[in-house]
């Protein structure tokens, strides 16, 4: 049997974390044609479409967004792997570890300003995977989201989720008013359908039936809530952007996840480089 190719999985697993060509293309510095080419090579060994390709874009099929999930974890237990490889290295980078969403929505964003404060510390960022302790990542400093998940972990974020959609969203699906209005709406689903369950528990109606797609994560499904695409339960923190220049609305103050935060953990030993980001991450999310 020809061998999976491997080459073409970066490329697959871009397009179905972006659920877009042009923005994986952007990523990985290469054409839209040649990340279609790179993904129509994984289906052909597959044997399975894992997009459903429209006129004004993709989006990932079942079996995409399920084999893209895989793909993601598999490559940041690799990266994982080969930064432990190195932690031995005299100059090696202060390393931290964190869920995609708070990487992309939240710290990357931000690094620029620490780079210019601390031109010689350099940053690695990896998947946190399922990692409990920085340890665990081999890394440094771990970003973590849930409930808190040890004595000395600072929080961050608040993890909050609000019913949150585009304004184009509202605007042809409104008006919104009453939690009862998204009944008829398309309401999206991060990792599973339970939150939605939870949510209108909370504010006292019976869950609509009409649920619409299930995404791996928050990274994935907060492409279809710009998208305008549906209603997402989306951490109000890290959407902050959009909800200040009017891409995105919540549309009810009732939160879900009171109880949860992103949560800042410390490798038992730090270098010096390794306290003064760990300073700064604390100081940026006050």
């Amino acid at each position: 049997m020809q061998h999976l190719p491997l080459a073409s999985l970066r490329a697959f697993e871009a397009a179905a974390r972006h659920e877009s060509f042009v923005k994986a293309a952007a990523e990985l510095n290469l054409t839209a044609a040649a990340i279609s080419q790179h993904v129509r090579a994984v289906e052909s060994w597959l044997g399975v479409a894992l997009f459903n390709r429209q006129a004004r874009g993709v989006t990932a099929t079942t079996a995409g967004r399920e084999f893209g999930a895989a793909v993601t974890a598999s490559l940041g237990h690799i990266e994982i792997a080969a930064r432990q490889v190195r932690l031995d290295s005299p100059d090696r980078p202060v390393s931290v570890a964190c869920i995609a969403s708070v990487a992309t929505r939240w710290l990357i964003p931000r690094l620029p300003v620490f780079h210019k404060d601390h031109p010689d510390i350099r940053i690695n960022i990896v998947y946190a995977l399922d990692a409990r302790t920085p340890e665990a990542a081999g890394v440094d400093l771990l970003i973590r989201h849930g409930q808190r998940p040890a004595a000395n972990a600072v929080s961050l974020l608040s993890a909050e989720t609000r019913p949150t959609c585009s304004a184009e969203y509202e605007r042809r699906h409104g008006p919104l008013h009453q939690p009862a209005d998204l009944a008829a709406a398309d309401l999206l689903q991060d990792e599973t359908m339970a939150s939605w369950a939870r949510w209108f528990a909370l504010a006292g109606v019976s869950r609509p039936a009409n649920a619409g797609p299930i995404f791996a994560d928050f990274s994935l499904m907060i492409g279809s809530v710009i998208g305008g695409q549906g209603i997402g339960l989306c951490p109000t923190s890290l959407i902050a952007e959009e909800m200040a220049n009017g891409t995105l609305v919540t549309l009810f103050d009732t939160p879900l996840d009171t109880d949860k935060s992103y949560w800042l953990l410390q490798a038992s030993r730090l270098s010096r480089e390794a306290e003064i980001f760990r300073d700064w991450l604390i100081s940026v999310s006050k």
